[in-house]
């Protein structure tokens, strides 16, 4: 029998936190999940309210918080354009002030600690694939700075605190993910173009479409993020979690419409500004220290992505 632990999830009710407070709660952890529903939203969580060892708070972390703990995972940010720019100063708030009181929480209760960052880090990157030594080439005054630079920002404080107090830090960089309990209207490219394929409406892409992504099945990356926790001390990150295997934005289209059986046409419409041409993570370090890499192929995850879309209409 593994050590129950007390584990709090902000951002719970989120698409990945839901997942991961799913995961902690069925391993007989006691979780505490904090979110403030700005995207997150309950029907995430609905199934776990009655289990005794689960507990919601609804809290925005650019408040402090005062709970005993003995992990902590910070996933609390607004992750999709859409969301993020709707309050770009709030954005960097949440990624700022909630990183410096999760890590304050961490100081006193000894917690380890473990930080959502996110691909855009490296913004449009002039290496292919990106591996965790490349510092990036990010856009620090444009419209999706609040998001790149907040996390950036988050990144350096967890390391100024992991130097100057020790703290049991865990930096994961996720790149795109996919599944149920993604926000319908997201913006983001996989639940856009299943949403327009089961309403029989054009599928919107961006620029011509040759851009590149890696799309994690969402089960896959809270794996990930399992097994990162549970590393040594020495452990600290940045490590890459995504799935290596790229697709063109055309081809993830072509794919979703096959699936849904969907006579969805393709439209065109001008990339956005920051918008990068390429996102393929180096998972070489995932791979040595975790044993971990993605098991779940792109059609098998659309699938049941595209089950899960089917009850929102």
């Amino acid at each position: 029998m593994h050590l129950r632990k007390r584990v709090l999830v902000t951002g719970g009710a989120g698409f990945l936190g839901s997942h991961l407070c799913r995961r902690l709660v069925s391993e007989g952890h006691d979780v505490i999940c904090a979110d403030n529903f700005f995207t997150g939203i309950k029907d995430n969580i609905v199934e776990l309210l009655t289990r005794p060892n689960f507990e919601l708070l609804r809290h925005d972390i650019t408040f402090p918080l005062y709970v005993e703990v003995d992990e902590i995972y910070n996933l609390a940010c607004p992750a999709s354009p859409i969301h993020y720019q709707h309050d770009p100063v709030q954005t960097t708030k949440t990624s700022v002030h909630g990183a410096i009181n999760m890590l304050g929480l961490a100081k006193r209760t000894g917690a380890r600690i473990l930080q959502a960052s996110t691909s855009e880090v490296y913004g449009d990157p002039q290496i292919h694939p990106q591996h965790e030594a490349y510092w990036g080439h990010v856009n620090p005054i444009g419209e999706r700075s609040c998001y790149d630079e907040g996390k950036r920002c988050a990144e350096t404080l967890f390391f100024d605190y992991y130097r100057q107090h020790r703290l049991r830090i865990k930096v994961a960089r996720i790149f795109n993910t996919y599944g149920p309990n993604m926000h319908p209207n997201d913006g983001r490219v996989v639940s856009n173009f299943i949403m327009q394929a089961l309403r029989g409406e054009p599928i919107t892409i961006f620029g011509d479409g040759s851009q590149t992504r890696s799309f994690c099945y969402v089960d896959d990356l809270i794996e990930g993020f399992i097994r990162l926790m549970a590393t040594g001390d020495n452990v600290t990150g940045p490590i890459n979690l995504g799935n290596p295997n790229e697709f063109t934005i055309r081809e993830l289209a072509e794919k979703v419409i096959e699936l849904t059986g969907s006579d969805s046409r393709l439209v065109w419409r001008p990339l956005p500004n920051d918008d990068p041409m390429q996102r393929q993570p180096n998972i070489e370090l995932a791979k040595s220290t975790l044993n971990w890499e993605p098991r779940i192929e792109l059609e098998q995850g659309l699938r049941l992505a595209i089950e899960y879309f089917k009850t929102m209409l």
